[in-house]
Parts: C-alpha cells; sequence; structure tokens
C-alpha cells in the first residue's frame, strides 16, 4: 500500500502535464519559415526528419532553429535556442 500512493500521486501529477500546454514557437527573422513555408518542398526526405538552421539574429546572438518534416512537407518549427557566439 506504500508503495502504490506515491505512484498514483506521480500519475495524477504527470496526468496535468502536456506539451499542448506550451505555446507555438513563431517564426523570427532568419527563421526558414518567417513570411511562410518555403517555396521548395523536401521531397526526398523522410516524414519527421529534422532540418536544422542556425543563423544571428539583429542583437548578434547565435540562433538555432529545429524542424521537423510534417506529412504535408511543411516545417514545423519545435525547437529554438538562443545563445552567445562564443558561450564560456
Amino acid at each position: 500500500m506504500k508503495a502504490l500512493l506515491p505512484a498514483l500521486l506521480a500519475g495524477a501529477l504527470l496526468a496535468g502535464c502536456s506539451s499542448a500546454d506550451t505555446p507555438a514557437l513563431e517564426p523570427i527573422p532568419g527563421s526558414i519559415t518567417y513570411g511562410g513555408q518555403p517555396r521548395t518542398k523536401l521531397t526526398k526526405s523522410p516524414v519527421g526528419s529534422a532540418v536544422y538552421n542556425q543563423f544571428y539574429n539583429g542583437t548578434g546572438q547565435r540562433v538555432e532553429e529545429t524542424y521537423i518534416l510534417q506529412p504535408d512537407r511543411s516545417l514545423k518549427l519545435v525547437r529554438r535556442e538562443i545563445g552567445p557566439d562564443f558561450p564560456d
């Protein structure tokens, strides 16, 4: 019984977690999808493959983005990390 109670409590807490709660990333200048989807379709890449993009924003910070190729061949921005050009 003592082992069951923490497992039930953890399950109840995790049930409230969802990736739907996080807002979708919006493209910024320099993003592949800034201003819309690219005109060329990634026809040879398998659906679900990752596409990486790296650029510098207006303040000189390095931006790394990850996209996932969707079934309709559009790109979905799933991750963005902004940091200094030369990390310590």
